[in-house]
């Protein structure tokens, strides 16, 4: 395993439900000061952080179309309960001294910065750690989505996909305990085999624009910072 990482710039995508840890609802501030620290300890290394965050454990937009609402309107829902996750992990970043800056898909310039690409790329190159809240901005997409989008307009080497598990398995490994475990695939392998580590838009973006998708577990204490130097559990979804 290398000392020095292997990306110089990546952008890490939580998911609301890391972080709430073991409660059933909201957010476990001590989950998100173990992730705020991962991220700090990937900036020490001189590794330049976007992070997209879900939404996930605050609202879902999808709940409400599925009991008859208007699909729109939940996605929008579930774009604020993001901008919240994305403001509580920039505050844990701040705690750590990690200068931060929340950049939103949606215009709320009394709470933080709207993006922009030429935004991102400024404070990047500040040193900053770019949260990125609201999603796409739009409905219908998903905050991964939101992921491979803002890993292309970043110019990102990769995407780290924080998961509840070490990697990308044939099956849920929690429900099904013998489903393989995959160390590499293909983007095209991903989208045939239907593997749900992100949805088939964020993958097909991925793929196109030729970034790499890291697959391991948000859980996993300095697990961030390991891999980015080449070790650690991981699958590795690259046609390279």
């Amino acid at each position: 395993m290398s000392l020095e990482p292997v990306y110089k710039r990546v952008l890490l995508k939580a998911s609301g439900e890391a972080l709430m840890g073991s409660q059933g609802f909201g957010i476990d501030v001590a989950v998100a000061d173990r992730i705020a620290a991962d991220i700090a300890e990937a900036r020490q290394m001189g590794v330049e952080v976007g992070v997209v965050v879900g939404g996930g454990n605050i609202f879902r937009g999808v709940a409400v179309a599925s009991k008859g609402g208007d699909r729109v309107t939940g996605d929008h829902m579930g774009m604020l309960a993001t901008v919240i996750n994305a403001l509580a992990l920039a505050t844990s970043l701040r705690k750590l001294n990690v200068d931060t800056v929340v950049l939103s898909a949606i215009a709320m310039p009394e709470i933080c910065e709207s993006f922009s690409q030429r935004a991102t790329l400024y404070h990047l190159s500040l040193g900053r750690v770019v949260i990125f809240a609201g999603g796409t901005g739009n409905p219908f997409f998903t905050t991964d989505s939101a992921a491979a989008l803002r890993a292309a307009e970043m110019g990102a080497e990769a995407i780290f996909k924080g998961t509840q598990v070490d990697g990308i398995y044939s099956a849920d490994p929690k429900k099904v305990p013998d489903a393989t475990r995959f160390d590499q695939l293909t983007h095209k392998e991903v989208l045939d085999k239907g593997l749900a580590v992100m949805d088939v838009a964020a993958v097909a973006l991925a793929r196109e624009n030729a970034i790499p998708i890291i697959v391991f577990s948000i859980h996993e204490k300095g697990g961030f910072a390991e891999i980015l130097r080449g070790g650690g559990l991981k699958t590795v979804v690259t046609d390279n």
